[in-house]
């Protein structure tokens, strides 16, 4: 199963796949705004209060996330590669009183076929197994608040609603 610990990469890699009932132009927009991440960001149980992210190589971000059970989490890193509707690379890392491990790379691409969005999701390296597996159920549930925000976003698209 994609995302899950078992999944046939190396130990310190991660890889997730969502598939999104929305097109890749919107899918990728939606990684393009702190406007929009912001929305998403986070597992579910965390809402983000601060998302300084433009996709622009070079460009710095930063994010904070607050939750009841566990309190201000704070991340950032580093916009490395940006090819539009096909690929975002960042670094990204928890700051130190957040869980700091080591950074690690993320490379997300999108891809579409007949109006879907495949996103792949790839991080590494990471430091043990571990520490790969802690990071498993915050991106897919991330990932579950980002495909219900892309896939109404594009409903609101086709029907002319969205603002």
């Amino acid at each position: 199963m994609a995302g899950s610990p078992e999944h046939a990469h190396p130990d310190d890699e991660l890889l997730i796949e969502r598939e999104f009932d929305a097109p890749v132009a919107l899918v990728f927009r939606l990684w393009e705004s702190a406007d929009h991440m912001i929305r998403w960001w986070g597992p579910e149980q965390f809402t983000t209060t601060h998302m300084d992210w433009e996709a622009k190589p070079g460009r710095v971000w930063r994010a904070t996330m607050v939750s009841k059970a566990y309190g201000v989490s704070n991340m950032g890193g580093v916009v490395q590669e940006v090819e539009k509707n096909k690929r975002i690379v960042f670094t990204f890392a928890w700051d130190e009183d957040s869980g700091r491990d080591m950074d690690t790379i993320v490379t997300v691409t999108f891809t579409e076929k007949n109006g879907k969005t495949l996103q792949s999701f790839h991080q590494t390296p990471f430091s043990t197994v571990v520490a790969r597996d802690s990071h498993v159920g915050g991106w897919n549930s991330l990932f579950n608040k980002q495909q219900l925000y892309a896939e109404n976003y594009a409903i609101a698209e086709q029907k002319g609603a969205r603002t």
